[in-house]
């Protein structure tokens, strides 16, 4: 028996080891290729399915298995298993609309095969009934679910094809990412533009949609897209959107409005989609969205009353619009907001890379340029260029091909000065904000700094702010459409997966229409604690922990606990060389199938924890450190190592040092003086820790091709070179420095 075990297990890792038999001829024949796909896909689903290649995350396996199976041609279990995969990806169907474009295909398919109709007959046929049997608030979805790019899916099946010249093999890797890219262009190749003028014609039955171009008093040109559901006949009020995307999301934005029973305006700013106006992206809001909103409470569908709603630029455009507040303005849901100078381009005064790659995605032309945004091999490539070179900061731009006023504009501004502050409300201009207004972000929120920063002033300069937040463990996407059920990697509760949409316009109908406020609104702040599938309600940020713990830098193997102040003072030295650019990474070993990289950082690690703890809230603390320069950018990680050897990302906070005690003037650091460097605005967590886990806390210096290189010389960070960097920086981290967890205890 311990003999036919042992020949199975043999022959299973044989068959994992091998590649699969694939002509060379498939590789410029597409008859050949036609024929030989289904097959190999087979082949890919059995070893799919085995220990050694079967994603650890379920969702993953499924969304790789219904593809494989419409490209093997077994329609019908794909279909099943695409049900499988969008109940795993979120609950209450509010993933229904993922994948559409693959279902249809595979039901039209299906429909030629049983009907002997064509396949444009068939697809016309299932889309007609997918478009009447879909839940309407996922119509708005519609549009980006079937869209894709034939010419691009053909190119990068071309290129994955020329890899297999010559080859009458192939291994699984290649094989699994060839049958998707496969699978994409005869899904496209078939369906587009067919789909797309079913969609439209749908859609007219259903809505009146209609675009208008706006003419400011100061001369400027703004597009507006109007969409109405064609069975409300009287004024209602409107959602706004001022939106730079330009494209499908406006569509989107305005049919979501329409669904949930308003009149849905989404306006572009200038120099998008039919302004021939310079873009210049932020700077022109405040004023332009205060003649939208005139605009539109004037207009006969309009019943005087309007909110606005969105996310992430969409969400500054709204603080953007208060600042000089219009009366027919009843109230604004900011949702993962911007934070303009606050935590973008910047954030605590720390240029990311990042910005110019968005620069270019708004500016390039009317709309949006997806193709050059979605290339991360380029931009990676950019970047890691820019860092090699040892140039400075704002010779980004021109690495990149395509120099940037909008670029270097924002790098002569690195504090917080009077070109941020004119963007949006600024100290005791939040006081005259009195209009109710539902903030939303995630504790994997891009733009979680920003939204908080709102919240908070908000309620600083007002104290009758009637201003209600909610936060969950929601990502930049999901806390402006719905919680998804795994955020990086991880299940979470599922009392977290709500939809962020019927909670808006729940909100909506509570302002606007005279409803009953959310339910899940209770109080001010409402926040799901992790791990406990529980949501709390308090009144402010402060009463999201009951206390604190101080970690200090120091171990625990060598101390009776890093949460006990050390009896005497000492420091761990750290050496980092700026003029290193081939820095060999280093690891802390979680274990066998998990580390943290530790490049540029010192770690300090705690003792097991004999307790449950609840971290909620966001670190603090003070930073005691020496350095030989004048300047420092810090970067700070927490993490939690479980007992099962896994490690969970709790916090970061990342910091220029000579504006950590003022983020509009710079106060450059004595050199080789003891100085505290004060620990603020760094990422929200909320989660309960395991009893048996451990904390993990990396203090180190920010030195990547992410973010600006500071070579502390005091100058003007954007302007140093690597001819700047001088002698390694030396950092001697004292040990009364300490990072404060917020701890809530019911």
């Amino acid at each position: 028996m311990k003999f036919k075990i042992l020949l199975a297990l043999i022959f299973v890792n044989l068959m994992q080891a091998q590649k699969f038999y694939f002509p060379k001829t498939a590789a410029t024949d597409s008859l050949i290729l036609e024929k030989q796909m289904p097959g190999l896909a087979e082949q890919v689903i059995s070893n799919l399915q085995t220990v050694k290649h079967k994603p650890e995350n379920n969702i993953d396996f499924l969304d790789s298995l219904f593809r494989l199976q419409i490209v093997a041609k077994d329609y019908k279990k794909a279909m099943m298993t695409l049900s499988e995969y969008r109940n795993e990806f979120a609950d209450h169907n509010m993933g229904g609309y993922k994948s559409m474009g693959y279902e249809l295909y595979s039901l039209a398919k299906l429909a030629q095969t049983e009907t002997k109709a064509s396949f444009p007959n068939a697809l016309q046929s299932v889309f007609n009934k997918k478009y009447e049997s879909i839940d309407p608030k996922l119509i708005p979805r519609i549009g980006a679910a079937i869209e894709g790019d034939v010419n691009d899916s053909r190119k990068i099946l071309k290129k994955a094809l020329s890899k297999q010249q010559g080859k009458d093999s192939i291994d699984y890797n290649s094989a699994l990412a060839l049958c998707k890219i496969y699978l994409n262009y005869k899904t496209y190749s078939s369906i587009i533009p067919q789909a797309s003028k079913l969609l439209e014609s749908k859609d007219q039955e259903k809505f009146i949609i209609e675009t208008k171009d706006l003419k400011t008093k100061y001369g400027n040109t703004l597009t507006i897209t109007i969409v109405r559901k064609k069975e409300n006949k009287s004024p209602l009020p409107v959602i706004l959107a001022s939106n730079i995307y330009a494209g499908q999301f406006d569509s989107f934005f305005g049919k979501r409005a329409a669904i949930y029973n308003y009149v849905g305006a989404v306006v572009n700013t200038r120099g998008k989609r039919n302004s021939n106006d310079e873009n210049n992206p932020f700077e022109y809001e405040s004023q332009d969205i205060y003649e939208v909103i005139d605009w539109i409470s004037k207009q006969p569908w309009c019943n005087g009353k309007v909110g606005m709603m969105g996310g992430s630029y969409l969400g500054f455009s709204q603080w953007a619009a208060v600042k000089k507040l219009h009366p027919a303005l009843k109230t604004i849901v900011p949702q993962v907001a911007v934070g303009i100078g606050i935590d973008y381009p910047s954030q605590n005064n720390v240029f990311m890379s990042y910005m110019l790659r968005w620069i270019q995605y708004v500016t390039n032309n009317k709309y949006t340029d997806e193709l050059d945004f979605g290339n991360a091999t380029k931009w990676d490539s950019i970047n890691t260029k820019w860092y090699k070179s040892g140039k400075s900061f704002r010779a980004l731009d021109t690495i990149s091909g395509k120099p940037s006023k909008i670029f270097q504009r924002w790098l002569d501004h690195p504090g917080y000065d009077q070109y941020w502050k004119k963007m949006v409300p600024y100290k005791e201009e939040f006081a005259k904000i009195n209009i109710p207004i539902l903030t939303t972000t995630g504790y994997y929120d891009d733009d979680q700094i920003g939204a908080l920063y709102y919240f908070k002033e908000h309620n600083k300069y007002n104290k009758n702010a009637e201003h209600y937040m909610t936060i969950g463990p929601y990502t930049h996407g999901g806390a402006q459409s719905f919680g998804y059920t795994y955020v990086e990697g991880n299940r979470i509760d599922p009392s977290a997966r709500i939809s962020i949409d019927d909670l808006a316009f729940s909100w909506f109908d509570y302002i606007l229409k005279n409803g009953k406020k959310p339910e899940i609104l209770k109080d001010k702040v409402n926040f799901q604690i992790m791990n406990t599938n529980t949501w709390k309600h308090v009144p402010t940020l402060d009463q999201m922990h009951t206390s604190t713990l101080k970690f200090y830098l120091q171990n625990s193997k060598n101390n009776s606990s890093v949460f006990n102040k050390p009896g005497s003072l000492s420091f761990t030295k750290q050496t980092v060389d700026f003029k290193n650019r081939d820095d060999k990474d280093t690891y802390y070993v979680v274990s066998k199938k998990d580390s943290i990289k530790t490049t540029d950082f010192i770690y300090f690690e705690s003792e097991v924890l004999d307790k449950d703890l609840i971290m909620s809230g966001n670190l603090s603390g003070v930073f005691n450190i020496s350095i030989n320069k004048k300047d420092i950018d810090t970067s700070t990680l927490l993490y939690e190592i479980k007992p099962n050897g896994k490690s969970f990302w709790l916090s970061t906070h990342l910091a220029r040092a000579s504006y950590a005690k003022d983020n509009e003037v710079r106060q450059l650091l004595e050199p080789n003086k003891i100085q505290q460097i004060p620990i603020k605005q760094s990422i929200f967590m909320s989660k309960k820790i395991e009893k048996g886990s451990k904390l993990l806390l990396l203090v180190g210096v920010n030195k990547n091709s992410a973010w600006q290189i500071n070579y502390g010389t005091g100058k003007d960070v954007s302007e140093e070179t690597i001819k700047d960097s001088g002698e390694p920086l030396e950092v001697k981290w004292y040990n009364d420095s300490y990072v404060e967890i917020p701890v809530y205890e019911d």
